[in-house]
């Protein structure tokens, strides 16, 4: 079997969206799968990961080539929004652009239950829910004392440190986070990740206007590095990771985060119905449209070091089935069928 593995725009695009396409070559490169990531129908089956024009020219041509095409639905119209420039207007016609090029596909990998539920509502093209998984080699080493000491120095953190991994953009609670800090301000906040859409001055004008603002107007106790060359040194530096996200297609620094045993506070959205409140994760209940800052459970997680370690240790053995090993098998056994 020989794969087209193609990610239009691939060059461009950062954050989780990139890496799970690396997880996805990472996984047939274990399983030594060959692939092509060049936009050919000289193979057995056609993944794209990106439904862009080349991508729905190239579903087109691979069924009536009679060569099967599955799609990730990675982009929904809702995930869209609160992202950079003119993302709120783009959501409009984006979905049923979505709808019309998911919908060429022969099947749809979802990467979790509740994007399912939202593709379904696009197309009735079948799906099967297999998580972008992540890579537990990436985050290892992510202990070492060393570490830790270098990024809580070099970002001026005194732990215990409440912090959140990805790229500042408002659909990933950046108002919430901010006020939280805001409202808390003998523990540090940390948010490690891209500021940009892009790095230069393109992308400090993709940026919306209110994400610069509270970025800028944060209080002393909330830090915001920019991109970061090693990412264990977040999850090394972090004792509470803060996910207050509006909308998740799945949230894989939220995986990485559980792996490394810490706490994560998340905002109780559908997508994290999986989630055990106050067994894996403190889920907190609040409006999407709400800057409410989630103060007390972070204050209990601050506070208690043994509740912080249990809840930290039950996410990490939660985590150990979204490995790329543990989801690898169901994405090649998809691949299977549809061959």
């Amino acid at each position: 079997m020989r794969v087209c593995h193609y990610f239009e725009w691939g060059d461009a695009i950062t954050g989780g969206f990139a890496q799970s396409v690396r997880n996805q070559r990472e996984i047939l490169a274990r399983r030594d799968i060959p692939y092509t990531t060049a936009p050919t129908l000289d193979v057995n089956l056609v993944h794209l990961n990106n439904m862009g024009p080349r991508s729905l020219v190239l579903a087109k041509r691979a069924r009536r080539g009679g060569v099967p095409v599955l799609a990730h639905t990675h982009n929904t119209a809702a995930d869209f929004r609160e992202s950079f420039v003119f993302s709120n207007l783009l959501a409009r016609p984006l979905k049923p652009w979505l709808a019309y090029a998911y919908g060429q596909a022969d099947h749809l990998v979802c990467p979790s239950e509740h994007n399912r539920e939202v593709i379904a509502g696009y197309t009735d093209t079948p799906s099967t829910v297999i998580s972008n998984g992540f890579d537990p080699d990436r985050l290892a080493g992510h202990d070492d004392p060393d570490l830790r000491t270098e990024y809580l120095n070099r970002y001026d953190l005194e732990p215990p440190v409440v912090f959140m991994f990805g790229h500042v953009i408002l659909r990933k609670g950046l108002r919430t986070f901010v006020e939280t800090a805001r409202a808390m301000p003998d523990v540090d906040f940390v948010w490690f990740g891209y500021l940009n859409p892009t790095d230069g001055l393109f992308g400090r004008v993709l940026q919306p206007r209110e994400t610069r603002r509270l970025v800028a107007q944060s209080p002393d106790n909330c830090t915001f590095t920019g991109y970061i060359e090693d990412p264990r040194g977040a999850f090394a530096a972090g004792d509470v990771f803060f996910w207050p996200s509006k909308n998740e297609n799945e949230g894989m620094a939220l995986l990485e985060a559980m792996a490394c045993g810490k706490p994560p506070v998340v905002r109780s959205i559908p997508t994290y119905q999986w989630l055990d409140d106050g067994v894996d994760a403190i889920k907190v209940a609040s409006n999407t449209d709400s800057a409410t800052p989630f103060v007390d459970p972070l204050w209990d997680l601050c506070a208690e070091p043994d509740r912080r370690a249990a809840i930290g240790n039950a996410a990490a053995e939660r985590s150990e089935a979204f490995t790329l090993d543990a989801v690898g098998d169901r994405l090649v056994g998809l691949y299977e069928r549809l061959v």
